[in-house]
């Protein structure tokens, strides 16, 4: 069943899930099969996560890969043109392919430096050595898919064939691509891209047909693949193969990375869909809290969380937001649960160093504190599925806490959210009924709000009995 939300999840969770799905592949890269869940056979929740960063590049934690890198140059050419240029997209890849970044693959490497023109070097490529069936269109993708859904179906799978034609002359990624579109603009509308699977293979022309229903198939499973997954057909069919048969966005992850081989391409490709499906909200927030880069060839601009949020809110249309509201006045920290602090976001962004910081309102740039973890909250009635960022939040706290953190849980006022995380701790942690977990804090933490009866419902959801 796909969970009801409002777009504006689906749009977030996607460009963010698969720079999450980059960033979290990428040190299992061309490793061998069952690698992710051999080191983290169980959720790595307290300071170090699996997020781990390092393999054969030495990425940093959370840090994106050429993956997500080229993936931005298709979105920020796309808001800034107000649609595809594909001179100018082509001459964005040339200028990062030019900066010699640290993992490209081989057949873009050689489209890119040929020196013929954007409508030439693709093509001549292919009818030169044969070979452009690779998924290093497939990967960056996502940004045109949101960006073209609203716009219906041919348009979106036009986009999707002329810009994995930059760099990729065989038809068969092109096709790739548009399926990948159908299927992102199905579940942007809340719908089961799965389900809408044999009308996206209606777009394909007959002589792809076969090939790509074949991966596709509801009994297709990876051992079928007749190539490695730096191809565009198993990448794209163990992306949806993962989607099948994984119950949330974690476990989708895990599916695709235990496969092995192109580990961080096939996650960011199933990241893209599975972020559409479940949404930000259902994105563990210890992934997307660290997830960030940089863009060879591009300035020294360091991409984080909040600039992926903002851009993937101007591919759909929306406005890009500024979430730092400058100084505020500062409450707290203070201690209103043994070991738990609470704060309003300037008591926490100056806070002592020490803390593991929870924060449960969006913000500009992160704190300095080693340990931050951002969640996808929203203080009224339409966030996604409120219990499972509950309990994501909540489970956090716990390891983070076992591990001896001091923990400091804010939000921009310190009232709403901060009051639903601290009185959550109270019902799930400690027993307590919900009117008492509320008595608890209100005598020890002044500022609580009870405006959001959204929060109390989620809270009765947490012990049914109180």
């Amino acid at each position: 069943m796909i969970p009801r939300m409002h777009r504006s999840h689906r749009v977030a969770g996607a460009l963010v899930g698969s720079a999450v799905g980059d960033a979290l592949g990428a040190p299992f890269e061309f490793g061998p099969a069952g690698r992710f869940s051999a080191r983290f056979p169980s959720p790595a929740r307290g300071a170090h996560t699996e997020m781990c960063g390092g393999g054969s590049l030495g990425w940093e934690p959370g840090e994106f890969t050429d993956d997500t890198q080229m993936a931005l140059l298709v979105a920020t050419s796309l808001v800034e043109r107000d649609g595809l240029d594909e001179a100018d997209l082509f001459d964005r890849f040339r200028g990062w392919a030019a900066a010699d970044p640290p993992d490209v693959g081989v057949q873009t490497r050689a489209v890119l430096g040929s020196g013929l023109a954007w409508d030439a070097a693709a093509a001549e490529h292919f009818r030169r050595t044969g070979r452009a069936a690779g998924n290093g269109s497939l990967m960056r993708t996502t940004p045109a898919a949101i960006r073209f859904a609203r716009e219906g179906r041919a348009a979106t799978l036009d986009a999707a064939r002329r810009i994995s034609a930059l760099t990729h002359g065989d038809p068969a990624t092109g096709e790739g691509c548009a399926i990948f579109h159908e299927l992102m603009r199905v579940a942007l509308e809340g719908e089961d891209p799965l389900a809408f699977l044999p009308f996206a293979l209606i777009a394909v022309p007959a002589e792809h047909r076969a090939r790509w229903a074949a991966v596709l198939a509801e009994d297709w499973t990876p051992e079928q693949a007749t190539e490695s997954n730096g191809a565009v057909w198993p990448t794209l069919g163990q992306a949806v193969w993962a989607l099948r048969h994984g119950r949330d966005f974690a476990e989708v992850l895990r599916l695709v990375i235990d496969l092995g081989g192109d580990t961080d391409t096939v996650a960011a490709v199933a990241g893209g869909l599975a972020g559409a499906v479940f949404g930000m909200g259902g994105i563990p927030m210890r992934w997307a809290s660290v997830v960030h880069g940089r863009i060879p060839g591009h300035g020294n601009r360091l991409w984080r969380l909040a600039d992926l949020q903002q851009l993937a809110a101007a591919l759909d249309g929306g406005v890009q937001q500024s979430y730092d509201p400058g100084v505020i006045p500062r409450i707290g920290p203070a201690e209103v649960l043994p070991g738990i602090w609470a704060g309003n976001l300037d008591g926490a962004r100056y806070s002592e160093g020490d803390f593991a910081v929870i924060s449960l309102c969006r913000l500009g740039d992160p704190f300095p504190h080693p340990v931050h973890r951002l969640a996808y909250l929203a203080d009224n009635e339409h966030n996604a599925d409120i219990d499972a960022v509950l309990a994501d939040i909540l489970d956090d706290m716990a390891a983070l806490r076992a591990e001896g953190h001091r923990l400091l849980v804010h939000c921009h006022g310190g009232a709403s959210r901060t009051g639903l995380v601290l009185r959550g701790w109270l019902v799930r942690e400690e027993g307590m009924s919900v009117q008492a977990a509320t008595a608890h804090v209100a005598e020890r933490w002044p500022h609580l709000g009870l405006w959001n009866d959204s929060f109390t419902a989620a809270l009765h959801r947490l012990r049914p009995d109180g």
